[in-house]
């Protein structure tokens, strides 16, 4: 039953929600079976500053520190042994980070690499440093935001005429070869054939191709929100999921780096940074071996709706 492992004294630093809900009912847990995927956080900072952001980020922003080449490089190093199969990057706005081409030239050499971006100023700064990773042998894949097919939804949150400068940094990276796919939250009132073929009539009119994959998420809050959801307990995990349907959770699979001040950590997912029970441990290995409390409003999301950053096909 990996969902309801016992923890051990060393894991007993946690908060007790981390162990049982507010009405003291076993919490529902997670075990981890590989490393799949390894995420970075590439840190908070970015040049736009949405209202909506999950990470709460901004121009300047320094919650979570800009991780660099001599942060990322030992993690890299100790994934390939624990034959991950991807790396990944998230902000902020990665391409506000000055190393994050260093970073993925290295990890480029071992594994391919998918990037989290907004396509805007950042990133078309940068498009000539990005031809020379065409020569590592692993490929790239960009994930750019696009919250809506319409112009005006889109700029309501990031700024007037962010919406054609994604597109036109999506086209950029379509042209210059690179493997993209494209974000958005879920929209309210559309059907998903209404909600397709918006996305696909404003690709046709860029001069990318309609079927660019798309992943679609549910509203997850910025960080530090207090959200009313239901308590995920252990016995949600044992009734209603088999095992299997567990491994499917991100936290299964994979974790992310996070360098706040001047120490990286190891948390268990892409979406719980502004919790510190969720900072695992120091190194990949041990993290693996702490089973992941169901106990963030963000897991919720996971649990009902199968919401989850990875694309890696499994």
């Amino acid at each position: 039953m990996d969902a309801i492992l016992p923890v051990t004294d060393k894991q007993r630093t946690r908060s007790r929600l981390w162990y049982v809900t507010p009405d003291h009912k076993p919490r529902g847990f997670i075990q981890s079976h590989a490393l799949e995927e390894l995420w970075f956080h590439t840190g908070t900072a970015c040049n736009l500053a949405c209202a909506f952001c999950l990470e709460g980020s901004k121009p300047g922003d320094d919650r979570l520190n800009l991780l660099r080449f001599h942060d990322a490089k030992p993690f890299i190093d100790e994934a390939l042994h624990l034959h991950v199969k991807q790396f990944s990057f998230t902000g902020g706005e990665p391409f506000v980070n000055k190393d994050l081409i260093r970073i993925l030239d290295y990890a480029l050499q071992y594994r391919p690499c998918m990037v989290l971006t907004n396509a805007t100023e950042p990133l078309l700064k940068r498009l000539l440093q990005l031809e020379s990773l065409h020569k590592q042998p692993n490929t790239l894949h960009f994930r750019v935001s696009l919250d809506h097919f319409v112009a005006e939804m889109h700029d309501k949150e990031r700024g007037e005429g962010m919406f054609a400068m994604a597109l036109q940094g999506l086209r950029a990276l379509h042209d210059s070869g690179f493997r993209i796919s494209v974000a958005s939250q879920s929209i309210a009132g559309l059907s998903v054939n209404q909600i397709a073929d918006g996305y696909a009539a404003v690709f046709r009119r860029a001069g990318l191709p309609e079927n660019i994959p798309r992943i679609e998420f549910p509203e997850f809050y910025p960080p530090d929100s207090k959200v009313a959801t239901p308590q995920i307990t252990r016995s949600c995990m044992i009734d209603y999921q088999t095992g299997s349907a567990r491994r499917q959770f991100m936290c299964a699979f994979s974790r992310m780096v996070v360098k706040n001040g001047e120490e990286c950590r190891v948390y268990a997912c892409t979406l719980v940074d502004d919790d510190p029970d969720y900072a695992l441990a120091v190194t990949l290995t041990e993290s693996l071996q702490i089973p992941v409390s169901m106990k963030h409003h963000r897991c919720y999301s996971c649990f009902r709706f199968g919401a989850s950053c990875s694309e890696i096909k499994r």
